[in-house]
């Protein structure tokens, strides 16, 4: 088993958000309400025209209310108990230089999630624009295990400093921003539990 290609991963994608969607009985007006992504967008994205970034996929899975990893295992086809790590699924958004592969094997029965993220040097992603009525499954605990290189967190209005062995165990219930060095980037271990 080898891993899923990149564009059968944007592909399979695409559909998975076209059926939530529809699962929904929403229109794409509905959906760009809820999600707070123009309705262009939307439907450049069900259509496989372009990939989504980090933040329109977080936007998204608010809307829906489920976490990224949720929405990624929903991509994978298959699920066993062991996944080689050849076979974990990895995402990258090429705009804002975020890679995010899923260690733990996908499941939807199961709740904790541990995932491996790099940000390029000097990347940043915030998460905003979201009222706690509207998170993914807002309030659940993270664990952020900084392998390598620096980064910085801000939580709501906290900001954090982490380096290498560092550990920030945090909720997710509100705005946040993750910024990496402008040297040499940041890598770490999520636990979503």
């Amino acid at each position: 088993m080898g891993c899923m290609d990149e564009s059968n991963q944007d592909k399979r994608l695409a559909e998975r958000l076209r059926a939530l969607r529809g699962e929904r009985g929403w229109s794409l007006d509905q959906l760009a309400v809820h999600s707070d992504v123009s309705r262009a967008t939307l439907s450049r994205m069900e259509k496989g025209e372009v990939s989504p970034t980090a933040t329109v996929l977080g936007r998204l899975c608010a809307a829906y209310g489920m976490t990224m990893s949720r929405l990624m295992a929903m991509v994978e086809e298959n699920y066993s108990p062991l996944i080689c790590r050849d076979d974990q699924v990895v995402w990258n958004d090429k705009k804002t230089g975020f890679e995010r592969r899923s260690v733990s094997p996908p499941s939807e029965s199961l709740n904790c999630e541990v995932l491996e993220c790099r940000l390029d040097p000097g990347a940043e992603i915030s998460y905003s624009g979201f009222s706690k009525n509207n998170w993914p499954k807002g309030g659940l605990e993270h664990h952020l295990i900084m392998r390598e290189g620096a980064l910085e967190i801000t939580i709501e209005t906290h900001t954090y400093q982490l380096q290498p062995g560092d550990c920030l165990r945090y909720k997710l219930q509100g705005v946040n921003c993750f910024r990496a060095d402008k040297h040499s980037g940041a890598s770490y271990t999520l636990v979503i539990l």
